[in-house]
């Protein structure tokens, strides 16, 4: 039973950084935009050297919003020439609500993944002690529970921004490519989907030993 919940603790840990890594960085889709690369995550895209939230992109062209700027002048702006233009014809084609929802439901469920994954965690260590104060709840059937659920959420964000970018933005950007964040997501759907198998398996184990225990 413990080699199992240790195996599951480790794929959880795993699991757990993994999402974190893949939420927060700017690497899930990269492409190119008259011929300079860009590349774009949950929260910010980057164009060259600089990058912005993705609130500032959504219906407005890049150093439009308030406080912030492509440049430090129109001369600057005037110098990005084709690209300037070209952002801001793909980003109002776009739609300000689709993709508004389109990009919260995936902020959501990678969040709602890492914290379900984590509480994992913490039921699974729990697992590992024998307090009386528990005895009524399985701590490995709990653990395993979380883990699966935490799967279920990644799997959702991952199915959204897939299909969306395939369908909606992959068709608007040139020579463009999934990257390496986006990867990291799916690793961790395998991890977190591991480490629920295991622990499920190590409640199996125990039930059977407390079944077998004359009373």
């Amino acid at each position: 039973m413990y080699s199992f919940m240790g195996g599951g603790l480790f794929c959880a840990w795993v699991g757990t950084i993994l999402l974190v890594v893949a939420t927060a960085t700017d690497h899930w889709m990269q492409y190119r935009l008259s011929g300079s690369f860009a590349h774009q995550g949950l929260w910010r895209y980057c164009l060259g050297n600089k990058c912005y939230l993705q609130t500032d992109s959504i219906g407005e062209p890049p150093g439009q919003s308030p406080g912030r700027a492509w440049g430090k002048s129109r001369a600057d702006l005037r110098a990005q020439g084709h690209l300037y233009s070209r952002w801001r014809t793909l980003r109002l084609k776009e739609g300000k609500g689709a993709t508004q929802a389109y990009w919260n439901a995936t902020r959501a469920f990678m969040i709602l993944s890492a914290l379900c994954a984590t509480s994992g965690i913490i039921m699974g260590i729990m697992a590992f002690a024998h307090q009386p104060t528990f005895s009524r709840i399985s701590r490995p059937f709990s653990a395993g529970i979380m883990f699966f659920s935490s799967t279920l959420f990644v799997l959702l964000a991952l199915a959204i921004y897939t299909g969306v970018t395939v369908s909606f933005l992959g068709r608007r950007f040139g020579d463009w490519r999934f990257s390496w964040s986006y990867i990291l997501g799916w690793v961790a759907v395998l991890m977190t989907f591991f480490a629920g198998i295991f622990y499920i398996c190590a409640y199996r184990v125990q039930e059977c030993r407390r079944l077998s225990t004359p009373r």
